[in-house]
């Protein structure tokens, strides 16, 4: 299984969720169930104290999973206990620091192992991912690259050396619920066309149907996020059900 199966004949459907939040076991019943509802790959987040590209709703759901005290070899441990039962790409988002303050190599060998599909450490600019985006070559995992708005002059350099999938930053700023996308992220979307034939998802922002459906129709595939944490927020050990409606509504749309 590769990550770009996400995107096999079909508009992907990206989902994330912050490993930990409210529990591992209600991340780990959430995974496969979050997979029935639609999902073509799962981003599961390693929790980080200060999770730079995140907003508010996403830094919250750090601080409960490392209060409740999340660790990346608890993460490690049930996506060995999940991955027979999830026939889905998983890759994780997470940062820099929690990457080298494992071992970088031993991170990327471990996920491998774990039977993980790729990596996505939003804090890394283009210019230093070599030091991780080579290990990940080593094992057979996807570095996955950004293209923010800002991005502009380096679009066809970042795309040509992408892996797995591109994710396009709809919006300036840090993740979360947006109630429009105002960046023209169609024109975003062809010029990293012109350089490159790996799929594009786009994210940051994307909370309703209707939104979804929109992306959708300008790239590969959608990446939600804050608004699956926001489920998960309200709802806690409860949150399962909501989750897969939420998802079942968005998978429909796209």
């Amino acid at each position: 299984m590769k990550t770009a199966d996400a995107f096999n004949n079909k508009k992907a459907f990206i989902a994330f969720l912050t490993c930990g939040d409210p529990d591992i076991e209600t991340t780990e019943k959430l995974i496969p169930e979050m997979e029935k509802a639609g999902a073509d790959l799962i981003e599961l987040g390693i929790p980080f104290s200060d999770p730079t590209a995140e907003g508010p709703v996403i830094q919250a759901a750090n601080e409960r999973a490392l209060k409740a005290g999340i660790t990346t070899d608890k993460i490690f441990d049930m996506v060995r206990r999940i991955r027979d039962k999830v026939n889905i790409p998983l890759v994780f988002m997470t940062y820099a620091n929690v990457v080298y303050s494992y071992g970088t190599e031993r991170f990327i060998k471990t996920a491998y192992d774990i039977g993980m599909n790729g990596i996505i450490l939003p804090d890394v600019p283009f210019e230093e991912k070599s030091e991780f985006s080579e290990t990940c070559e080593k094992y057979g995992l996807d570095f996955i690259s950004l293209i923010a708005p800002t991005s502009k002059n380096r679009i066809e350099t970042i795309a040509k050396e992408a892996s797995g999938f591109i994710y396009c930053v709809s919006s300036l700023g840090v993740t979360g619920v947006r109630s429009n996308i105002s960046t023209n992220v169609a024109e975003i979307v062809e010029h990293i066309r012109t350089a490159t034939d790996i799929p594009v998802a786009i994210g940051f922002g994307i909370s309703t149907p209707t939104q979804a459906h929109d992306m959708a129709a300008c790239s590969d595939g959608i990446i939600i996020g804050s608004a699956i944490i926001k489920i998960v927020e309200k709802y806690g050990r409860e949150c399962i059900p909501h989750v897969y409606d939420y998802m079942k509504e968005i998978r429909q749309a796209i």
